[in-house]
């Protein structure tokens, strides 16, 4: 499994507890570090079902100051893949990819370790 998350996170922090108290294996990697690319996005919309809408950020600081809740009415899916790429603190966090290739964004990971 692939687990993407922002080290300084609350609900990040545990969900990684609560896969390490299962023993569950998984690469690690930051989200501010290592920002998702464009076909990384494009990939995990796909495979996740959901609307692009639910892989921003809503509660970040660059997502208020930009004013993106009215703006992303307007955009194309391409400018929310690229506005997405430019940053990996406008991604909704934390996104799990299982080995399965299923993707899990923000409160439906920890319901997905959860159940396992």
């Amino acid at each position: 499994m692939l687990f993407i998350c922002y080290e300084k996170c609350s609900t990040c922090k545990k969900v990684k507890d609560l896969l390490d108290d299962k023993g569950l294996k998984y690469d690690f990697r930051s989200i501010k570090s290592e920002n998702p690319t464009v076909k990384e996005l494009k990939d995990w919309h796909k495979k996740s079902g959901l609307d692009i809408k639910r892989f921003f950020n809503t509660s970040g600081k660059i997502y208020r100051e930009n004013n993106l809740k009215d703006k992303l009415e307007t955009m194309t899916e391409e400018e929310k893949y690229d506005l997405l790429a430019t940053d990996g603190m406008l991604v909704k966090r934390p996104i799990l990819i299982t080995n399965d290739k299923e993707v899990f964004v923000g409160p439906d990971v920890k319901k997905y370790v959860e159940s396992l």
